[in-house]
């Protein structure tokens, strides 16, 4: 199963589906029910290869992991869909709503994108490539709130395989012509994150026809779990905007 729902919406009037970053888990989003308004259903994706999918194969490739995300999402495109993703997750949710909309006419309201610029800004490395201490180096230097699981030796040798993947996913993503969608950008950044600064976060206006908008609060690469209430405030703001407040 795909999406988790960590609160029950019986009659939704949007769908949030919220897509984590390389080597996280739908868990991250178990507090963002509670500050959107009630008509949002806010659906975590856990990716192939963690928590209770720990038994299936790691995806290592975006193709198949947002032809699979968008089969998927499917059955919930009843209701207006937005997306929001974090780092190797703003990817695959630019990919994902790209397949939504060419292949099955569903556009969805916004996208979310945080944490990673348009592919054409994105530097690509190879970590995917090096040893373990490598990977869970760069974890930490990035200053992911989870980043002490790999501690744990027993979780660390449980955990590893899906992070390298998520990062041989993402460094290997090289499209030659980035998809463009009809769907509105809505860009967040930490203001001390060390890769990326505003302006990359504004190329994303080079893969959308509906505009971009770019919001800077504080913080690093992992600035989204101590703002969490400011940003989840802010994406409820512009689907209020975008949905004329269908999402209140």
């Amino acid at each position: 199963m795909w999406f988790r729902a960590y609160h029950r919406v019986d009659n939704p009037t949007l769908r949030l589906i919220c897509l984590p970053h390389a080597g996280g888990v739908p868990t991250a989003f178990r507090g963002w029910p509670p500050l959107l308004p009630e008509g949002v259903q806010v659906l975590a994706v856990c990716y192939p290869g963690r928590q209770d999918r720990l038994a299936e194969a790691c995806i290592t490739t975006m193709d198949e992991m947002a032809d699979r995300i968008c089969a998927a999402l499917l059955p919930y495109a009843d209701r207006p869909l937005a997306l929001f993703g974090h780092s190797m997750g703003a990817a695959i949710a630019h990919e994902t709503a790209a397949r939504l909309e060419a292949r099955h006419g569903v556009r969805p309201v916004a996208l979310f994108l945080s944490g990673r610029p348009a592919p054409a800004r994105t530097n690509h490395g190879e970590l995917h490539r090096q040893d373990d201490h490598a990977l869970v180096r760069e974890v930490r230097a990035l200053g992911a709130a989870d980043a002490s699981v790999y501690d744990n030796p027993d979780l660390r040798e449980l955990l590893l395989p899906a992070l390298r993947a998520d990062y041989r996913l993402i460094e290997t993503y090289r499209p030659d012509r980035p998809p463009t969608v009809g769907t509105p950008v809505f860009g967040y950044l930490g203001d001390a994150d060390p890769a990326y600064r505003p302006d990359d976060m504004a190329s994303w206006a080079e893969v959308t026809t509906a505009g971009c908008t770019v919001h800077v609060l504080p913080g690093g690469h992992f600035y989204l779990h101590p703002q969490e209430r400011k940003l989840v405030s802010n994406i409820a703001s512009h689907l209020a905007g975008i949905t004329g407040g269908r999402a209140a």
